[in-house]
């Protein structure tokens, strides 16, 4: 399991610092050297960063977390709604296609989110053209590589802007 925060620091800042959680699936930690020609040539580290840094500069509390196994995401997904999460950037990866214990947490925490994936599912294996969490989320983006992440996060903010 990896954790990273982001500092609060920045303009923009409200109060109490809007929470957000990024949740990375399986094998994700491998990012920049697996399958590059899918998932592209960015780490783990550089979309954290990234989205850990713009994040930062409107003064919104980010948490990424990675981990390889199931029952440590539900249990992130868990305390995100006991921290007060508002929103959710959820990259499933494998669990996209197979987790009902996955997508339950989110339905059972009702913590909206965006479905990230870096490679284009609709333009893989026919396997991965099935979402368990596609109909529960705001919405998904897909084939963008890692700026998707970004994108999310944009969309975000937006959201919490306008309130």
């Amino acid at each position: 399991m990896k954790k990273e925060k982001a500092s609060t620091s920045g303009g923009n800042q409200r109060s109490t610092p809007v929470k957000l959680l990024v949740l990375h699936g399986p094998n994700l930690n491998l990012l920049g050297t697996r399958e590059p020609n899918f998932y592209g040539r960015a780490t783990l580290s550089d979309i954290n960063l990234a989205l850990a840094r713009r994040a930062a500069v409107v003064g919104a509390e980010l948490e990424s977390f990675q981990s390889n196994h199931e029952g440590a995401l539900i249990e992130r997904v868990h305390a995100a709604r006991e921290q007060g999460v508002r929103f959710i950037i959820l990259n499933p990866a494998a669990y996209t296609h197979t987790s009902v214990a996955l997508r339950d947490a989110m339905a059972a925490t009702a913590i909206p989110f965006i479905e990230v994936h870096l490679s284009n599912v609709h333009a893989r294996e026919d396997f991965r053209h099935r979402s368990f969490f596609s109909d529960l989320a705001i919405g998904v983006i897909s084939g963008l590589g890692s700026e998707g992440y970004l994108l999310a996060l944009e969309y975000l903010l937006g959201q919490i802007a306008s309130d």
